[in-house]
């Protein structure tokens, strides 16, 4: 069985996806510590020819809080967020197939941080086509107090995987003869280079899943999503 663990992120790059279709149980951390100069609650998307952040606004918190304890502000407006995507996209072409996906998780009602990205995440993968089984790290019965690589390889152990795959960025945290020495073969998947029209102008990557969906047909996505990428 192939496993992949992560942190969540709101509505992140499509390598975060090609990694979880290339598994059949992905985990998700929702007992890991909020930081806030990460991705979890932010990411890019493109305005007038550059890349932009949006963001979920959250409520003042502890910095030792858990994701799965921070809640979004009671300020947060929904409608805006979607108005921010329709001034970028709205002339893009497939901004109609795309906006019915963006309504349904921006507008959830969950104020929880872990559970409403959770919720994006799930709808993400369902419009994509991705049937992988997604877990939730409390809910696996190890010790929560490992960290990193122990922690991954206690995970595998737990549920049974026998291949952890993980981003190309892990090559120098993860060792392939500690999971070995665990009977678990350890790869990375590295996504390959694409490009794209966005509006006649200058290439920008790395940018959210939306921009992937605004710009391409859907059977192109589903080519990237489950080509474009290898595993070493």
């Amino acid at each position: 069985m192939r496993l992949a663990v992560m942190q969540p992120y709101f509505l992140p790059y499509i390598g975060y996806y090609q990694l979880i279709a290339s598994v059949d149980t992905f985990i998700v951390y929702d007992n890991i510590k909020y930081t806030k100069k990460g991705w979890i609650n932010r990411n890019r998307m493109l305005v007038n020819g550059t890349d932009a952040t949006f963001s979920l606004p959250l409520r003042k918190g502890s910095d030792s809080l858990d994701v799965v304890q921070r809640e979004l502000s009671v300020d947060f407006d929904r409608t805006k967020l979607i108005n921010q995507f329709r001034g970028a996209y709205g002339r893009a072409p497939y901004f109609a197939q795309t906006l019915p996906l963006l309504e349904r998780i921006v507008r959830c009602e969950d104020s929880n941080l872990f559970r409403y990205i959770h919720h994006s995440l799930i709808e993400t993968c369902a419009h994509l086509g991705v049937s992988t089984k997604i877990g939730i790290s409390s809910g696996i019965d190890i010790d929560h107090n490992l960290k990193g690589q122990d922690k991954v390889i206690t995970i595998c152990r737990a549920l049974g995987a026998d291949t952890y795959i993980n981003t190309i960025g892990g090559t120098e945290l993860y060792g392939r003869d500690v999971f070995r020495a665990q009977d678990v073969e350890l790869k990375f998947i590295r996504s390959r280079p694409f490009e794209y029209a966005q509006f006649g102008a200058p290439f920008v990557p790395w940018l959210s899943i939306v921009d992937v969906l605004m710009f391409n047909a859907p059977e192109q996505v589903v080519h990237i999503l489950l080509e474009d990428y290898e595993l070493v």
